[in-house]
């Protein structure tokens, strides 16, 4: 009996012992957070900006209106004139009191306040900020300052946890957690910023606060929440320090931040697009627009051809050619690897500056009647010689209606087809019967594109002939 009873016994601790060996282990897969705020807490700052009276405002949206579009639900009205303040957080880069937040935080305002966590107030001034990056740099008169670690984003990792520190509300110092759910976002008219997904709580008044990884580090600025209540939904976006810090380099030195443009429009090139220029995988930028007498027009580059590299660095997606062009030096001679009519050439062009400001405005589609349709679901129609001279056409015949395959490809009324590439090999349209014979010659399966122009945009539609009739 005492033989069974010790065997019960070691049973029992075994047991036990395996029991709090899997409670330990689970604790540690929760990091320890609060010495790591106590820590970095001090380096993080409120910032509250006055918005300037309407009248002194330019533009045809103010910073309040961005902050709503970022932050606040579609249907709810942004607060009269004399509730206005924008809220928001940042982090302290240098002891001697310079800042990063976001630039809709401080967009347009008259005064701009900075409160310390220790509860000093100072005024800041604004040293310059880039719409473009969203990035604003601030300096404050003080010295000896707790200043924040930077941190490399080329290590930070999907599911890895990060923490943010900022105002949500204008709760000062609030602390949220949680992991990395993406890397290299692009976000609508932000091609730009890679953005880090999280899903960190991360709500208005957060917008210019640091993210950090678990080693104290500022891995990126938090600046955009995906929501359809203007509340947390569980998908966050944070600007990468590395862009951040590039930006705010150039605005300490300069003011303003210098970008390379070489002048194309580009899309993404999608499985489908790839087959019709005879291009093996889906991947670089497919230029669908030229600006005239630009770097790019000048180096012989034209509508069609693929974009695959940039001074040597791969463009797997046409997300990534902005980013790499707009951190060349305007004035650099660089090296463009392209697809071009079912060849790999390399040609080589001077970067240009990009504006401040190149936003054209778009033209309305005009109305055109129809003469005919073709085995794509297109009513097409001939333009007439006003219709090529308003759009400074030389050739392109117009759609009236879209059914079928073209609607699915999403053609519309309106749109005019300029060109269509069939096998690597282009045919620019001049006639509604040059269109149909192209039309006739593409077999079941196979996949064409149409360079299309609608209003002042222009880009490329796939289309794919259905296997069976």
């Amino acid at each position: 009996m005492r033989k069974l009873a010790v065997i019960r016994v070691s049973r029992f601790c075994l047991a036990l012992m395996v029991l709090l060996w899997v409670c330990a282990a689970q604790a540690r897969e929760y990091p320890e957070f609060a010495d790591l705020v106590e820590r970095l807490a001090p380096a993080v700052v409120n910032i509250s900006a006055i918005p300037l009276p309407r009248a002194k405002r330019s533009g045809d949206a103010d910073s309040m209106n961005e902050f709503f579009r970022r932050f606040m639900p579609k249907h709810q009205p942004p607060p009269r004139e004399e509730d206005e303040l924008s809220l928001g957080s940042g982090f302290i880069v240098s002891q001697d009191g310079y800042i990063l937040t976001n630039a809709h935080v401080i967009e347009a305002t008259d005064e701009i306040t900075v409160r310390l966590v220790d509860k000093r107030e100072f005024r800041a001034r604004l040293i310059g900020m880039d719409k473009r990056t969203d990035i604003a740099v601030l300096k404050i008169d003080a010295n000896n300052l707790p200043r924040v670690t930077l941190g490399d984003v080329n290590r930070l990792r999907v599911g890895d946890w990060v923490v943010a520190i900022g105002s949500p509300f204008g709760f000062d110092h609030t602390v949220t957690a949680g992991i990395v759910s993406a890397k290299g976002r692009s976000l609508p008219d932000e091609n730009l910023v890679p953005f880090i997904q999280t899903d960190v709580a991360i709500n208005p008044g957060n917008s210019g606060g640091p993210l950090f990884n678990l080693k104290g580090e500022v891995v990126g600025i938090n600046s955009q929440i995906y929501s359809e209540t203007g509340g947390f939904m569980g998908l966050s976006f944070a600007i990468p320090i590395d862009v951040a810090i590039g930006v705010h380099n150039q605005l300490r030195a300069t003011g303003k931040v210098t970008r390379g443009r070489i002048g194309v429009v580009i899309q993404e090139v999608t499985r489908d697009l790839a087959d019709s220029f005879g291009l093996k995988g889906a991947q670089g930028a497919l230029v669908s627009a030229l600006e005239k007498n630009s770097p790019a027009e000048k180096a012989g580059i034209r509508v069609g051809d693929v974009i695959l590299r940039f001074d040597g660095r791969p463009i797997p997606s046409s997300f990534d050619l902005p980013r790499i062009v707009g951190n060349a030096k305007p004035g650099a001679r660089s090296t463009v690897q392209v697809w071009q009519k079912g060849v790999l050439r390399n040609v080589a062009l001077i970067v240009a500056a990009l504006p401040d400001d190149n936003d054209a405005p778009r033209k309305p589609a005009r109305h055109i009647e129809a003469v005919g349709a073709n085995r794509f679901g297109l009513l097409l129609a001939p333009l007439s010689g006003e219709q090529k001279r308003r759009a400074k056409l030389d050739g392109g015949i117009a759609v009236k209606d879209a059914r079928g395959l073209a609607a699915r490809a999403q053609l519309r009324g309106g749109d005019v087809i300029l060109s269509g590439t069939r096998r690597g090999q282009a045919v620019e349209f001049r006639s509604v019967e040059q269109f149909n014979r192209f039309a006739n010659q593409v077999q079941r399966g196979e996949s064409i594109s149409l360079l299309v122009k609608r209003g002042s945009t222009q880009s490329f539609v796939s289309l794919r002939m259905p296997v069976q009739p």
